[in-house]
């Protein structure tokens, strides 16, 4: 019997890049003998990740778009056409059986190319709000795998499969124990931890709203701050905490162990990306969502309203961060009720075995 061939194609961050190594892991947990090939974008993140996690890749020169008018815009525009010229070349050598976006820069020339070859595709949305590659990529998917309701708004109904977002399996070890994940930071166990999460690359504000309230925080010795402040802002962070010391704040730039993280967190503090979104629900975490503003159609904002409007977590603006988030999360922390609700309401949102079921969406349109 031929071997079933897959092409995974997207990236950008780990909202992108983790969800698809879990719809790989899954696929060959269904089938060892399947092939998988990964395309990403030069440069990016997943170019270390998927090797990393034991799949080659392939990146391409793709870039986003600026959305105001600049001369940026024709160097995008060369390394587009450039991309779509790398894709078929990859397509044609690799022939796949299927081809799985899971958004990002790279999706869109692969896929187009793919479905110019007659090769099904299958498209993962993750937000709410479905990003414009999505849509346009759509009209010739085989199937969509979303993780909201409503999302017939943006793609044709009778291809839609609500599957939920795949997470990092490694996050949902119910073994850890929470001394365990304490010695890893070197923190005391009984003490309240508060995690701030801006994701892989970090979040301006959100990093700035710890800056601002360091004497707040350091008021209070009884509770931890873990703070990821991402790899683009880690040194400004060293170089601020170098000059006020708070002894109950850890910054690291990427946190390599998010399963201890998570064990540990009584409250977070995050963007609203949508994988991240997933991730809390799984892990039915109690959350405050700070929604980067800086995101096409303001999708963090629409994703985090999702789940305040079922009063399964709490939000605050990007605006307002800088003076409220660190005093709400306080507040939270200490109010182990209200901790309690939204952990309950939040972990009912849970989708555990979304990437299964892609896996078997995308094994249906091979066979």
């Amino acid at each position: 019997m031929k071997k079933i061939k897959v092409i995974i194609s997207g990236g950008g961050t780990g909202g992108h890049i983790f969800p698809a190594i879990s719809i790989a892991n899954a696929l060959k947990a269904k089938d060892p003998t399947i092939e998988i090939l990964f395309v990403g974008a030069e440069g990016k993140m997943e170019m270390e990740k998927v090797p990393a996690a034991g799949y080659p890749i392939v990146g391409l020169p793709v870039r986003g778009f600026e959305r105001k008018l600049t001369l940026r815009n024709v160097k995008v525009l060369f390394n587009l056409m450039k991309s779509l010229k790398l894709a078929k070349s990859v397509v044609r050598s690799f022939e796949p059986d299927i081809a799985v976006g899971v958004g990002g820069y790279a999706s869109g020339p692969l896929l187009k190319i793919a479905s110019k070859f007659g090769i099904p595709c299958l498209l993962q949305e993750q937000n709410s709000y479905a990003g414009v590659t999505n849509k346009l990529l759509a009209q010739k998917a085989a199937r969509i795998c979303v993780a909201y309701d409503k999302m017939d708004r943006f793609f044709p109904a009778n291809r839609i499969v609500k599957t939920g977002n795949p997470v990092r399996q490694n996050l949902l070890d119910p073994a850890i124990t929470r001394e365990e994940a304490a010695r890893f930071f070197g923190i005391d166990p009984t003490k309240k931890v508060i995690l701030v999460l801006g994701g892989s690359l970090g979040a301006r504000t959100i990093n700035n709203s710890i800056i601002a309230q360091l004497e707040t925080i350091a008021q209070r010795q009884d509770l931890v701050v873990i703070w990821q402040a991402g790899k683009l802002y880690i040194e400004n962070a060293k170089a601020v905490l170098a000059k006020t010391p708070v002894s109950n704040l850890i910054v690291t730039d990427f946190i390599a162990r998010m399963d201890y993280a998570y064990r540990l967190a009584d409250v977070v503090v995050s963007r609203s990306g949508a994988s991240t979104v997933s991730e809390l629900c799984i892990l039915a975490k109690p959350v405050i969502f700070v929604p980067s503003p800086n995101v096409a159609e303001d999708h963090q904002t629409k994703n985090a309203m999702a789940l305040v409007e079922k009063e399964a977590a709490r939000i605050v603006t990007d605006a307002n961060a800088p003076e409220q988030m660190v005093k709400h999360a306080i507040e939270l922390v200490d109010d182990a009720q209200a901790c309690a609700i939204l952990g309950k309401k939040i972990g009912r949102l849970a989708q555990p075995n979304a990437a299964s079921d892609i896996a078997d969406e995308v094994l249906k349109l091979v066979r």
